[in-house]
Parts: structure tokens; sequence; C-alpha cells
């Protein structure tokens, strides 16, 4: 058997922000699955599932691994999604779920909500790295493994622009558009991804007290933090709407993670131009005190707008969408976002632009 070109952990090649689906060609468009990213190496009896962050995720879908055996070459690595579908829709919760420590609890949920891997490029196939080809031969040589469950993808931008409304109602979260003639590059925001909705994945670095309870008692807010391309972790913003039990549960269940310990917005860690939380401006006289967590916690949310130049930061208070313990803190960077809307002011006032939006 020939020796495999590529090895675990292999950074899987990511996307950036896109306002529209264009008219013009050269992109090969695929639904946008609303679960946890995985790439898949197989070399002989070796199967392994690698998570976004380049962690095992074996242990956690059993069945998955199975599934797999029984279709795979004895030598390939693909990229792709784990997903589980309940009631018609994909389940992230359930997916979330599955990351438990208990093999019992894993076996049983493997059982009750059993995950299914969708995949969407081919990186390597019997020996023969494929990661300097380009996207459109890829995919055909995709097409050819019999037995894996592969997404749909087309060409045509209309297509794709009715895959963006129909497949909304089933879970699926939008679009991806690979560039045709683009090899795979790991690590590089290279695709193009056209939501239904902003959202971005931050590091929780912080939280706030709610004032109506003691220290400890309840979670007021949470303290959110992107890292810049020097590595900066800059505040962006807070979430801070939740029911009152849920704030009580917050606090208990974050409690461990408070630290005094070295924190990138605190003493000799801040550097000049870094944006930090509870900092004095014209309408604060005094700083706002917060609690410095351990950087171990990814929460998803959801934003309408940015600004402030660069860094910026949410325009308001962004909406919880959910944990992501599929990602690693470090890997929340401002690449994510999308660029803020420009508005020519002056056209405004000549009455040239009478609608926004």
């Amino acid at each position: 058997m020939t020796r495999m070109s590529l090895t675990m952990p292999v950074k899987p090649m990511l996307a950036k922000p896109a306002k529209s689906i264009p008219d013009s060609g050269g992109l090969l468009f695929e639904p946008k699955w609303d679960g946890f990213r995985c790439l898949v190496f197989r070399d002989g009896a070796e199967l392994t599932l690698q998570s976004r962050t380049g962690k095992p995720l074996n242990r956690y879908f059993p069945e998955v691994l199975e599934a797999l055996a029984g279709i795979l070459p004895e030598q390939v690595v693909l990229d792709g999604e784990l997903v589980i579908g309940r009631g018609g829709r994909l389940d992230f919760d359930a997916l979330t779920e599955r990351i438990h420590p208990a093999a019992s609890r894993v076996e049983l949920l493997s059982q009750e909500t059993p995950a299914q891997f969708v995949a969407f490029d081919l990186l390597e196939l019997n020996g023969e790295s494929l990661l300097d080809e380009p996207t459109e031969r890829r995919r055909a040589r995709l097409e050819q493994l019999p037995g894996v469950f592969i997404t749909p993808a087309t060409t045509d931008p209309a297509v794709a622009r009715h895959w963006f409304e129909l497949f909304e109602g089933a879970g699926l979260d939008g679009v991806i558009g690979k560039p045709l003639d683009a090899a795979y590059e790991p690590g590089k925001r290279l695709m193009l991804k056209y939501k239904h909705s902003r959202t971005a994945d931050c590091v929780l670095a912080g939280l706030r007290w709610h004032v109506d309870g003691e220290p400890g008692e309840m979670v007021g807010s949470f303290l959110l933090g992107l890292y810049d391309e020097h590595g900066v972790l800059h505040h962006v913003g807070v979430v801070g709407s939740f029911p009152v039990t849920r704030r009580r549960e917050l606090a208990e269940e974050l409690a461990p993670l408070i630290t005094d310990g070295p924190h990138p917005w605190l003493g000799d860690a801040v550097v000049p131009g870094q944006r930090l939380p509870g900092s004095v401006n014209r309408w604060r006289a005094g700083e706002q005190p917060w609690v410095p967590l351990r950087l171990e916690r990814v929460v998803e949310v959801g934003y309408e707008h940015t600004e402030g130049g660069h860094p910026a930061r949410f325009r308001h208070t962004a909406q919880f969408a959910r944990w992501r313990p599929d990602r690693e803190p470090s890997s929340c960077d401002y690449a994510q976002l999308e660029e803020p809307a420009r508005y020519d002011l002056d056209a405004v006032f000549r009455g040239e632009v009478r609608r926004v939006g």
C-alpha cells in the first residue's frame, strides 16, 4: 500500500462572508450545512474523524465510523460535515449533545440521534494528494466515490439562489461558493458564504454580574472578543438577553472559568489601540467592573451591524445563538465578519438616496 501524503491534523479551507450570489460564473455553489466540520482520514484499517480544530471525534460518533468503514476506499481524505437530521430539519443542538464524557451516553445517543457525514471535497485518494487540483476537478473525482453521501452542487447562480430560499426550511443556513479554478488551501478563507443572517463566533472572555443580584448570583452579560490579524484580542460587544432562570444557571456554569491569572485585557498584556471592556468614554466617567474568564468557550452570536472602523465592534447588543464546542477560541477572528456597509451620506443630504436597505 502506498504511503499517505496527508496526515492529521489538516486545517480545513474556510469561507468568508459575501453579500449576494453573483450572476457571473466561475463558482461551484453548495448548500451550507449546519453541523460540525469534519475531515475524514482513512489509511487501511485506521479511520479517523478530525474536528475543525484538529482533534479526533471518533469516540463521539461510533455509528459514523462504522458506516464509513464499509464504503470508503482504503486510502482517502475527505472534507465534509457531520450533521444530525430530526423532524425534517438539521438539529445542531442534538449534535452538540453528542460531545459527552460518558461512553454509555454516547452509545445511547448514537442510536437515538445518529449522525451522518456529508462529503463536499476530496483531498487525497490512494496516496495521491489533490490539494493542488482545481475545485472542478476535485469535485469530479469526489463524485466517482461509490456509497458516499455528497452534497449537491451547481454552477448556475439561479439554482443557487433557489437553494438559498428553499433549503432554509430544512435547517441549512445558506450557500457556499467555491472558485472553480482554486486549489484547496488549508486554513485559508478562499470560499465564499452567503448566509441568511449575520453571525459570528466569538471568544467568551469575561462577564458582568446582573445588577439585581449579588456578585456570583446571576450573569448580566457576556463580554465578547475577536482576534485581529496580529493575534490581539479586542472587545467587540456583549450578549445580555437571558431569562432570569438562565442567568442563575450561567452563573453556576461559568464559575469554574473565573480567573485571577493573566488575561489579554488586563495588566501588561494590554497593547496600544486594543479595544477593552468597561473603559472610560464620554458617556461613562468610571470604569465598568467586569469579571475575567479563562479563554475556553466560544459562543455564536447574531448581530446587525458593526461600527468603529478597525478594530470594529458590534453596533448593538448581540444575540445569543448557541455554544460552539467544535470551535477553538483562537480561531475567532475578524476575518469572519461581514464588511460594514458604506453609505454615501452626501448623496442622502442631496436627496439622491431616499431609501437605504
